[in-house]
């Protein structure tokens, strides 16, 4: 595709970058091509978000850092730059647009209530000095009120809304924005501001992490390896998605979350081949999930606190903490949620099915408030991501929007059977259990005295008992749910 055409005018703006760390088809930088002259863009290590952080050693600002690093090469590839801050951003955006002289500021829609009030105070300042506020939609297919029921309200049940979201979509949703500069459009970085490679992490105080050991890398060359080697498998994603053993997923969940892959290409490649792949049909359906949790979020910003059915508000859980301490460690004597608890630990992801086991455990076999372990997640997750947790934990626990009723509760030993029926994944993180037969591997309680002798592996010794009896948690937790339906 050959270079635009220089805007009209002599027009200056400013590009922020967010969670949309990619040159290509990037909305809100294409809206800012196609209306200035000159362009310089923009990276803001936001000391709000970075500053409460626990951990020094934090994988999401490595990948950050790595895909900073990359984007600036590519904007200097074509004559711009990455300027860089460690700051707060909602006062060193408003600062820069008036030391570059700008007109106007563009970025992306985000629909987190924290972002949402940062972007709204940024406005402010920028419209004190009369300068202009433009965004635009990029990190969704559909957002907000697109997609609306027959009354004209917005869904809460997910397969009506994939119906309308498919009934909807067209060419013209899934196209690629056009971002090839003019020449000399893009703006390098002016003298006296910072590139990426001069601020590196440990000048922001964090730490190195394992992410290069775990083959995971932050860009949009990154990405694209990703996506490309997840096509061969496309077509069989519906078959494999659930086993945590297998490489089923496309792993692109990351990318997604900091815009280093665009959502319109990968939803445009879904839908081209949904009609004859089944898989590519089941994966458009969980991309459509992920439009259907930002719509959640920003039509019903009280989920962040709170459940999306209001009256399991009224929940009582145990919340003992001994018991919590044990599933953030990994020490249940459940090895599917042991395993599933020592890889997100050890590598900040895990696998959907286990995200759906693990948190299901949490609130209905310890009978720990679904809001603790959503938390925990935020923290350890590289693809954190508020609506996506958000509504995933709610899930889990019935109180998001699902049309199964709160008596959906997974055994995790007929979960484990079912999906790592060999114990091919449990044995991967859980190398106590490496000699355990693939009959006990998923209840290693039941082994009698001289299969434990013969396997290494003595329960309550080198592997733990279970640390709640799942059949009596079942009958607590339904009593809890019942409690409130019937109060």
């Amino acid at each position: 595709m050959s270079a635009r055409a220089p805007a009209e005018g002599g027009a200056r703006a400013l590009f922020w970058f967010r969670r949309d760390l990619r040159l290509a088809d990037n909305a809100a930088l294409a809206l800012a091509l196609s209306r200035a002259r000159a362009v310089w863009c923009v990276f803001v290590f936001d000391r709000d978000i970075l500053d409460v952080l626990p951990d020094r050693a934090d994988r999401r600002v490595e990948f950050i850092a790595g895909s900073v690093a990359e984007l600036h090469r590519r904007l200097a590839a074509h004559g711009g730059g990455l300027i860089v801050r460690h700051a707060r951003a909602v006062q060193v955006l408003p600062a820069l647009a008036q030391a570059l002289d700008v007109q106007a500021v563009y970025a992306n829609h985000d629909y987190e209530p924290a972002a949402i009030a940062r972007d709204a105070a940024v406005e402010q300042a920028l419209r004190a000095q009369g300068r202009a506020w433009h965004t635009a939609k990029d990190q969704v297919v559909f957002e907000q009120r697109e997609i609306l029921t027959g009354s004209g309200g917005v869904y809460g049940v997910f397969t009506p809304y994939r119906n309308a979201w498919l009934k909807r979509v067209g060419a013209a949703d899934l196209a690629a924005r056009d971002t090839h500069p003019a020449p000399g459009q893009l703006q390098p970085v002016p003298a006296g501001e910072l590139a990426p490679e001069q601020l590196p992490l440990a000048a922001m105080g964090f730490e190195r992490t394992n992410l290069s050991e775990l083959g995971v890398a932050g860009g949009e060359t990154a990405a694209h390896a990703a996506f490309e080697s997840f096509l061969p498998r496309l077509d069989s994603y519906h078959e494999r998605r659930d086993f945590p053993a297998v490489k089923g997923p496309s792993y692109l969940s990351v990318h997604l979350r900091f815009g280093t892959v665009s959502i319109r290409e990968l939803a445009r490649t879904a839908h081209e081949r949904a009609a004859r792949s089944e898989g590519a049909r089941v994966w458009l359906s969980e991309l459509i999930w992920r439009d259907f949790y930002f719509m959640i979020l920003s039509q019903h910003p009280h989920v962040v606190d709170g459940a999306w059915k209001r009256e399991y508000d009224r929940l009582v859980f145990d919340n003992d903490e001994t018991l919590f301490r044990a599933w953030c460690e990994a020490r249940t004597g459940y090895p599917i949620v042991d395993a599933a608890m020592r890889q997100i630990n050890q590598t900040g992801y895990m696998h959907n099915r286990l995200r759906m086991i693990v948190a299901s455990f949490l609130v209905k076999d310890l009978l720990i408030d679904w809001r603790r372990g959503e938390r925990y997640f935020a923290q350890r997750l590289i693809d954190f991501d508020l609506s996506a947790n958000n509504g995933g934990w709610q899930w889990a626990a019935s109180t998001g929007c699902d049309a199964q009723p709160y008596f959906r509760i997974f055994n995790p030993v007929s979960q484990s059977e079912r999906f790592d029926a060999e114990g091919r994944f449990i044995r991967r993180y859980l190398p106590e259990l490496a000699k355990v037969p693939a009959k006990y591997i998923h209840a290693p309680w039941t082994m009698p005295a001289l299969e434990q002798q013969m396997a290494g592996c003595t329960i309550g010794r080198d592997y733990l008992a279970p640390i709640v009896d799942h059949a009596e948690r079942r009958a607590r937790a339904l009593a809890i749910y019942k409690a409130v339906k019937q109060a």
